[in-house]
């Protein structure tokens, strides 16, 4: 089996990197998508608005950072959502669909007790290269 080096995944369509880490990292056929908070990538500021903004901002974010891998949102395999209030879960989950519809993703759920910058949403992502 040939051994590849992980290539660093880097986009100015998604926020900056809030610390020692890539946006995403290419290993072999797949690509690992760090948790994206809901900040425009244009400003660094939080999007404004509730939940629903927020999470589409999210996913934004994450399409932003597969497509400069060379992948989208229909070759996801996995996401993982943290929140900080699981009531928000069902508007949430609403936004989620519109995104996320032909091969559903496998998921969990999680409700923390904070996120970087006092984030209410951060979704991370795993996808097959297309």
């Amino acid at each position: 089996m040939k051994e590849t080096t992980p290539q660093s995944v880097s986009t100015p369509g998604a926020p900056a990197t809030v610390g020692p880490y890539s946006q995403g990292i290419i290993a072999g056929n797949f690509v690992f998508i760090s948790g994206q908070l809901p900040l425009d990538p244009k400003t660094g500021d939080f999007v404004k608005g509730g939940i629903e903004e927020k999470t589409h901002r999210v996913i934004k974010n994450v399409k932003a950072v597969l497509e400069a891998a060379g992948t989208d949102l229909a070759h996801v395999v996995k996401t993982t959502v943290f929140l900080i209030n699981m009531g928000d879960f069902a508007s949430v989950n609403n936004i989620y669909a519109q995104y996320f519809k032909a091969s559903l993703p496998a998921r969990s759920a999680i409700q923390v007790d904070a996120l970087p910058k006092n984030a209410d949403i951060e979704m991370e992502a795993i996808a097959i290269l297309s």
